[in-house]
């Protein structure tokens, strides 16, 4: 049996409510970072990072309640410009590959901040920053082609684990595309936001998401979902409405941390049981 946790993009907030509630799961009796993979988008790509590397649950945990790093920032956001530019390309006819290529271009031509800066505060929140000897996997997409990377321990040697994580974190026009090798590299959740239907093929699926996905009108996502949702044991876990509250308007806001953790934590227990039964086998 194939057991595969997905962890969706959330920005800071996101990071603080995963780790809270798979903390929370775990004082319920249920360990689920002992999953044979590990998919990460975004903020789910730093947690599974986390997880994987075998940094104990708490101490992430209190990593959420503790005062940042001085590396660490709150960008300053025009959060309607953002939206109503990045609305208008999800509105557009354009799907698949040829949205995501829309969106890359968008990010390529955003001003964003200082790349080195950027992957310093990355890797500052990374306390391990070696590949794991585990099934994880960063989700990212190639800003000029929109096509979609996932970074492995495989690529180790070639891709350093700060740059699959940064990469996979470069929000659209807030965040600057990352570079490796001849590639440029942007946020995996201008795909979806946790791009769970790479979990096809697995036995059970939990999915952890912060933020709902969208539903897709790309007719071969869709599709790849609808055969995930006939083939495995599939959860999904959204925030209550403590988180909705914690975050405000702006997820990427570092004052959201620990207010986030510990309602991802407290809602845990409202989950335990049917984490417990699908982890079981479904």
């Amino acid at each position: 049996m194939t057991r595969t946790l997905v962890l969706g993009g959330g920005g800071i907030a996101g990071i603080a409510w995963e780790t809270g509630l798979l903390l929370g799961l775990a004082d319920a009796g249920i360990d689920v970072t002992d999953a044979d993979r590990v998919i990460g988008t975004s903020a789910g790509s730093a947690v599974g990072v986390q997880v994987t590397t075998g940094v104990p649950l708490i101490e992430l945990f209190d990593r959420q309640l503790a005062p940042p790093p001085q590396t660490a920032t709150t960008p300053a956001i025009d959060m309607d410009k953002m939206i109503g530019d990045l609305s208008e390309i999800m509105m557009s006819p354009a799907i698949g590959i040829a949205r995501t290529r829309a969106i890359g271009e968008y990010a390529l031509k955003a001003e964003t901040g200082s790349a080195a800066r950027r992957r310093e505060e990355i890797a500052d929140r990374l306390p391990i920053k070696e590949w794991p000897a585990r099934d994880i996997e960063i989700t990212a997409i190639d800003a000029n082609t929109g096509e979609l990377r996932v970074f492995t321990p495989a690529d180790a040697g070639e891709v350093e684990l700060v740059d699959a994580v940064a990469a996979s974190c470069a929000v659209p026009g807030i965040r600057p595309p990352v570079t490796i090798g001849s590639s440029r590299y942007m946020d995996g959740g201008a795909r979806t936001i946790t791009n769970y239907d790479l979990a096809l093929g697995s036995d059970v699926v939990l999915v952890i998401a912060p933020f709902a996905d969208m539903p897709s009108s790309d007719p071969e996502l869709f599709s790849r979902r609808e055969e995930l949702a006939a083939t495995a044991a599939l959860l999904t876990i959204t925030p209550d409405e403590a988180f909705t509250a914690a975050v405000g308007t702006n997820p990427l806001d570092l004052a959201t941390a620990k207010p986030c953790a510990l309602a991802g934590r407290a809602q845990a227990a409202a989950h335990a049981d049917d984490v417990r039964k699908l982890w079981a086998g479904g």
